[in-house]
């Protein structure tokens, strides 16, 4: 689809009678860290003993499909969540209380000792970012569009200036939406979509401000440099403009924070919005986009694993959108237009790694779908993008990329590299009738190259290359993939970066990250914060483990359901034949994992706790029972796909308990723990962190120590400014090397 300034954005059946019951009590045991439960003005941290915040515990028995939990912590959980993730100053008084307590205790007894190594950290991390760095700019008839960032400055700058000048650095650009601006005085600011009118004379934009990813869709005139008065409201972020350049298309976001509806909205007009499609279904998320070719708009409705699409001409003024194929279960699909057809991506007839199919426009259904490139079993495709004369693909094979080009008669060339890991993009830009496609390169340790490449006479020609101001030679680091043995027989593919002046002996710490849901894999791509790790003689590594789409959509399927457990065992696996092989020891593992990572990592660290001398947990997916019982949250109905309905179905309710972490915690040797979270967060709420740190703390006292660090003005994502961002991850890699002996005389306790 047409390029964009797109940023990153995100992203109810009623309760059957009967299905659960809830039950409150006071609980009638003190906790093992105190003779009884305290009241709630105890939790705050004991600045003279600086011992942990104690959580008052409230027993709650739930009952569901015929099973009884009880969860003495559900307190933490605002009745009105939906009206924090707006406003977070309206969360109740007594969650406040306790998580500034949790706060001030990670501050005193985390965060102060360990600053001296945070700054020495953050400093050497921005010493490796260029601070003026800006995008290549890309071509849109007599303008061209690009991003860049100040000096000193948090967040970016999009700007125009005339095409003939595309490649003149000196040439003197327009300043569309300043960031740093529009983000002054604000504890987070976010922007989603920014595009501009086919005409070039309006730039619409979407913002958030709050973390909660719901976002005002606001219209700025190019001349003027002033805002419009039409404001959006309430939308995800996502929106297309009419090929009319007076009208969006955008994404409403409903009470309980889903992408539920597209709506026409006409600028100049009487502020309202015209409803062109909605969705039923909690289950399905809505997205709107706009094809290549500038002429069709296409509505997607969707689950993790469903798909439906419907389209109308870009230049309607009263559209009436048309049903490509009606959702079956399990069918994905996604569309571009090429000349006189549809060309689809899809899993029907059992291609698990899809194929892409043509469809015509007139009569565009399942039944008149024709094979273009068929089924090849291994061979993963992730992507597609259409010009006049070409078809476009990234593939996946033998776990590492590739682009694929196709011409109109069906001659194909591939564009691969040499490297043991690495990471391979690709774009289109603006234009449809072009041959040439912007290729981005990069490993763990080469440093991103973007090249333009021409589709006919399959020349590359290097644009940028990423600058690191601090320096930095490639040939100082090793990187390997390895494929690790697992407890079943399958192989895990794992990705190592290290400093090739690090043994291989088992004396070295290590930092083993992981995810391993929706497919989602992560690339082997150039990080610029690892090196600081691997510099201090930390190996750090990424286990692709099932659940991720490392080797094919059949690795997927075989990490989610009823084989999750392949992941979290994927993972420890890996971490033991690392081991084995010399990369570190056990006990001086550092486990580091995301939102459903964090969910891997507090699996894993209930499987063998003692492989790790720290975990860091991010945003963590622990609370896994409760989340996905709970079909009022955002994400809970389209994600019952990927973990299960434990709402109806007894035997994903047990599936779930077994492994969910905030369940499953007891009585175990734990290491220390940074468990972070963020307030107005809509994809991992706040109380699930706070609910496990406050449990692990209750069943193992003595083990830890264990810190919850809440953003409290900030949502999924962290901070919104890219140096206030740096700062929470130099925070985490200055625990990663505290706990492993790295730190000095520091020891955390």
């Amino acid at each position: 689809m047409r390029l964009s300034f797109l940023l990153a954005s995100a992203a109810s059946v009623a309760l059957i009678t009967g299905c659960t019951t809830t039950q409150t009590s006071s609980e009638p045991l003190a906790p093992a860290v105190a003779d009884t439960p305290p009241p709630l003005a105890e939790a705050k941290v004991d600045t003279v003993k600086l011992v942990p915040p104690v959580a008052k515990r409230e027993l709650k028995t739930i009952e569901q499909v015929g099973r009884t939990r009880v969860d003495p912590y559900n307190w933490m959980k605002d009745e009105n969540w939906q009206d924090v993730m707006k406003d977070p100053t309206v969360l109740r008084a007594d969650i406040r209380e306790y998580l500034e307590a949790e706060n001030a205790f990670t501050k005193t007894k985390m965060e102060e000792p360990l600053e001296a190594l945070k700054t020495e950290l953050f400093e050497e991390m921005r010493g490796r970012i260029k601070e003026d760095d800006q995008s290549l700019p890309n071509v849109d008839g007599p303008y061209a569009y690009l991003t860049r960032y100040r000096t000193g400055g948090e967040y970016p700058i999009f700007t125009r200036k005339p095409a003939a000048e595309v490649y003149n650095t000196e040439a003197e650009d327009t300043i569309l939406l300043d960031g740093d601006a529009m983000g002054e005085g604000k504890a987070y600011f976010s922007f989603g979509g920014i595009g501009h009118s086919p005409n070039h004379k309006l730039v619409a934009y979407s913002y958030d401000d709050q973390g909660s990813e719901i976002y005002d869709v606001k219209f700025r005139d190019v001349e003027t440099g002033k805002d419009l008065p039409d404001v959006v409201k309430g939308t995800t972020g996502d929106f297309t403009w009419s090929e009319n350049n007076d009208a969006v298309y955008w994404v409403e976001r409903d009470e309980n924070g889903r992408p539920v509806a597209v709506h026409r909205y006409q600028i100049g007009g009487d502020g309202t919005s015209t409803e062109i499609f909605r969705e039923e279904d909690p289950g399905f998320f809505v997205n709107v986009g706009k094809s290549q070719s500038g002429k069709y708009i296409f509505i997607s409705s969707g689950s993790h694993t469903t798909s439906e699409v419907r389209f109308f001409a870009a230049d309607s003024t009263d559209p009436k959108p048309q049903l490509i194929s009606a959702r079956e279960t399990d069918l994905e699909y996604s569309v571009e237009h090429w000349g006189d057809d549809f060309v689809i991506s899809t899993n029907a007839d059992d291609s698990v790694d899809f194929k892409i199919v043509t469809a015509p426009i007139a009569n565009p259904g399942r039944e008149n779908w024709s094979d273009l490139v068929p089924h090849a079993s291994g061979t993963l495709i992730l992507d597609m993008e259409v010009l006049a004369g070409h078809l476009v693909r990234l593939e996946r094979n033998e776990g590492l990329p590739r682009i694929v080009v196709r011409t109109t008669d069906g001659a194909e060339n591939t564009i691969s590299f040499d490297e043991a890991a690495y990471d391979l993009g690709m774009s289109t830009g603006y234009d449809y009738d072009t041959t040439s496609i912007r290729i981005d390169y990069s490993s763990p340790s080469t440093p991103e190259q973007v090249y333009d490449y021409d589709l006919v006479t399959q020349e590359r020609v290097l644009r940028k290359e990423q600058e690191v101001p601090s320096g930095h030679d490639r040939t100082d680091y090793v990187v390997e993939r390895i494929m690790a043995p697992a407890r079943d027989g399958e192989t895990v593919p794992v990705t190592i970066l290290r400093h090739k002046d690090t043994p291989v002996d088992g004396s070295a710490p290590m930092l083993l990250y992981g995810y391993g849901s929706y497919g989602s894999t992560i690339s082997a791509r150039f990080r610029t914060t690892p090196l600081a790790l691997a510099d201090r003689g930390m190996v750090y590594a990424i286990a692709h483990p099932r659940g991720s789409m490392a080797k094919g959509y059949q690795w997927y399927l075989d990490g989610k359901l009823k084989k999750k457990e392949n992941t979290f065992n994927d993972y420890v696996d890996a971490g033991h034949h690392l081991i084995k092989e010399g990369y570190s020891s056990r006990g001086n593992v550092v486990g580091m994992g995301g939102s459903a990572g964090g969910l891997l990592m507090g699996a894993v660290v209930n499987q063998d706790p003692e492989m790790f001398a720290g975990i860091i947990a991010a945003v963590p997916f622990v609370d896994v029972i409760n989340t996905m019982s709970d079909e009022s949250l955002p994400l809970t109905p389209p994600e019952w796909p990927e973990w299960g309905n434990p709402i109806t179905s007894a035997e994903d309710y047990d599936t779930i308990m077994a492994y969910s972490p905030y369940d499953q915690t007891t009585k175990m040797n734990y290491p220390a723990m940074l468990i972070t979270g963020g307030l107005s967060d809509p994809r991992v709420t706040y109380w699930e962190p706070s609910k496990w740190a406050a449990k692990l703390r209750y069943e193992a006292p003595e083990a830890g120590p264990y810190f919850l660090r809440i953003n409290m003005d900030a949502g999924h994502g962290g901070a919104s400014g890219r140096f206030e961002g740096l700062k929470e991850t130099a925070l985490e890699f200055a625990f990663a090397l505290s706990v492993v002996g790295k730190a000095g005389d520091i020891e955390l306790d």
